[in-house]
């Protein structure tokens, strides 16, 4: 156990959940992705808004398990939860918590 954090097990179980449940949002971000990357010049700008609302779409559902998570725990624990959550999310879902590492606690 030595070198994980308390919280490693419950952020991990959490972003496992999250990836299954959120499978289809997540293929429609590399979808939207590779469309606004290879469109026409013309094409790219509306086609990146596009990918953007998915990005913070999965954003703001990272985010709403955190806090709910870290609702039920007293502040100091939650910056800690939140801060663990934070680096496992950024890491694993790199383009789509880039907001959480500005969050940063």
């Amino acid at each position: 156990m030595f070198g994980r954090g308390r919280f490693d097990d419950v952020v991990r179980r959490q972003l496992d959940l999250f990836a299954a449940d959120q499978a289809p949002l997540l293929e429609g971000a590399e979808e939207a992705d590779a469309a606004w990357t290879g469109a026409a010049r013309e094409d790219s700008e509306e086609l990146y808004g596009a990918y953007q609302l998915v990005v913070d779409e999965i954003g703001d559902r990272l985010y709403d398990i955190r806090e709910g998570y870290a609702s039920s725990l007293d502040e100091l624990t939650g910056d800690e939860y939140r801060a663990a959550f934070n680096k496992a999310a950024v890491k694993r879902f790199r383009r789509f918590a880039a907001f959480l590492e500005d969050d940063e606690v």
